[in-house]
């Protein structure tokens, strides 16, 4: 297991919870809205959520903000640009940008679960410009190029 330091960035906030798995076998943990008042997220409305928490996390190691599947299905409210990244040199405030993408507006009130962390290592790459690259079954087909047989049920 993992330890990362993580440090409340508003003192007012100090009774919301840290982020945390709600489920035993749960890989994303909830984060809650620090908000004073309820904020209102209008139909096509994007805003931008703070959580009066910072971390910081090891080298090698990102943050991903994502989506909770619960807004997204019952009230078409999602984290926008997610999976989003956290940097393991960033130290600001986490704050999570949420978009409504459904009919009626959203009220995002204090200690809210509104998105999910997912912490995971990565891999620092090189590039190598090469003239050619190695060659595969599929090469270059892209976009649909395996077709959509088995995916989806009912009549053709």
């Amino acid at each position: 297991m993992v330890r990362i330091p993580i440090r409340r960035t508003n003192p007012s906030f100090a009774d919301l919870p840290l982020p945390s798995y709600a489920t035993e076998g749960a890989a994303g943990m909830d984060v809650c809205a620090a908000v004073e008042e309820p904020v209102e997220l209008p139909p096509g409305g994007i805003v931008v959520i703070p959580t009066a928490l910072a971390m910081a996390l090891p080298p090698g190691y990102e943050c991903q903000v994502r989506s909770r599947s619960g807004l997204a299905a019952q009230y078409g409210v999602f984290a926008l640009n997610a999976p989003g990244t956290i940097d393991s040199d960033y130290r600001g405030e986490i704050r999570i940008i949420l978009a409504n993408f459904g009919k009626e507006s959203f009220w995002i009130r204090r200690g809210d679960r509104i998105a999910q962390l997912v912490v995971t290592r990565y891999e620092r790459v090189s590039w190598e410009l090469v003239l050619e690259l190695p060659p595969t079954e599929r090469g270059d087909g892209g976009f649909g190029s395996t077709g959509i047989e088995g995916v989806r049920p009912g009549p053709r």
